[in-house]
């Protein structure tokens, strides 16, 4: 058997705590090591109890989740990841959750439905979690600055080709038949995309690629 994805729950409603608790432990492979009302709480527990995932709301008291997620990151960076759940508000709190180092986010509408894959997929270190949601907010919140014509971040035409369909939403699957490539080498050119922008997450590659104004329609993107 493989070991369980150890999840910790961080928000301040304690009804949404409960659900999103509640909808985890129905799955064989998830396990809820933890639950948190504030994100200073969440950094303690994360600091004892080491846990792959953490979903995070964003506003709390004492510690907000952009705090939390950048404390997370900055002392847990090769291990914890965080997903990011939100109210379909829009608020650039969750942009400054991504920045933060959060890998992806989900709405909380979608939680009973996805929340499960949305945990798998960021546990995986794949990171875009919805991918409607995500160009949403983007267009939003990041206003493209438009590329011009020498390609940014000492990228190759490859690695800009892959950028451009992450912006798109597309898995590491999806990303190796669309490029012809194996998951694989999508790893190892993620990987190497990730080192030449210093950047922490896939999701920051798609945030960097709305600044860069090199993100697709999001219609081309495939659905959430």
């Amino acid at each position: 058997m493989i070991d369980a994805i150890r999840a910790v729950v961080a928000d301040d409603d304690a009804r949404v705590r409960h659900d999103f608790r509640a909808i985890l432990e129905l799955e064989e492979d998830i396990e809820v090591v933890a639950v948190a009302a504030e994100g200073a709480a969440a950094v303690d527990v994360c600091d004892r109890l080491e846990p792959d995932v953490v979903v995070m709301d964003v506003r709390m008291p004492v510690m907000n989740g952009i705090e939390a997620t950048r404390c997370l990151r900055r002392q847990h960076a090769d291990r914890c990841r965080v997903l990011v759940v939100t109210t379909f508000d829009l608020d650039d709190y969750v942009l400054g959750a991504v920045r933060a180092g959060a890998s992806g986010f989900l709405l909380k509408d979608q939680a009973p439905d996805h929340l499960a894959v949305a945990l798998r997929t960021i546990a995986a270190g794949e990171g875009i979690v919805s991918p409607r949601a995500t160009a949403r907010l983007l267009q939003e919140f990041v206003p493209p600055t438009g590329a011009g014509g020498a390609i940014p971040g000492g990228l190759t035409a490859r690695e800009l080709d892959l950028v451009r369909l992450m912006a798109r939403g597309l898995s590491n699957e999806e990303l190796a038949a669309a490029a012809y490539i194996s998951r694989a080498t999508v790893k190892s050119h993620v990987s190497h995309i990730l080192t030449k922008l210093a950047l922490t997450s896939r999701i920051q590659i798609v945030v960097w690629a709305y600044e860069h104004g090199l993100a697709g329609s999001p219609s081309q993107g495939s659905p959430a």
